[in-house]
């Protein structure tokens, strides 16, 4: 259902009309947290609000892999150490809180596939 590819030629207005496109609800309601977290303060110190695009760009198609706030958390940290190495993105724990406010928005979606599999469905014999 959600289709995006990031282009680094994009203009700040043609990468957020693109997500808008690919994401719609999820990407405002994620753009919106990952904001006002503000985990690198780059919003605090007057970044323009889609300073974080690049990251929820590559956390929006991870989502549908997650299967709990923890898979979440570890999505975001890591997403975040890519974009801006480990020293400025700083520990996990910084990421705790917005993650599990993004998994609970996430599951909230209609096309979220992942939202009702129990973190142990995979386990489940089948039959």
């Amino acid at each position: 259902m959600y289709a995006y590819e990031y282009d680094e030629k994009m203009s700040r207005e043609e990468r957020e009309a693109s997500l808008k496109q690919a994401y719609g609800r999820p990407y405002t309601e994620v753009s919106r947290l990952v904001r006002q977290a503000d985990p690198i303060r780059l919003i605090a110190i007057g970044a323009p609000d889609d300073e974080y695009d690049v990251e929820i760009g590559a956390i929006l198609p991870r989502l549908l892999e997650a299967t709990s706030a923890g898979d979440v958390h570890q999505i975001v940290h890591e997403e975040f150490v890519r974009c801006f190495d480990g020293d400025i993105a700083g520990p996990p724990e910084i990421y705790a809180a917005m993650s599990e406010e993004i998994w609970q928005t996430w599951k909230r979606f209609p096309g979220a596939p992942n939202k009702a599999v129990p973190a142990d469905a995979a386990r489940r014999p089948r039959g």
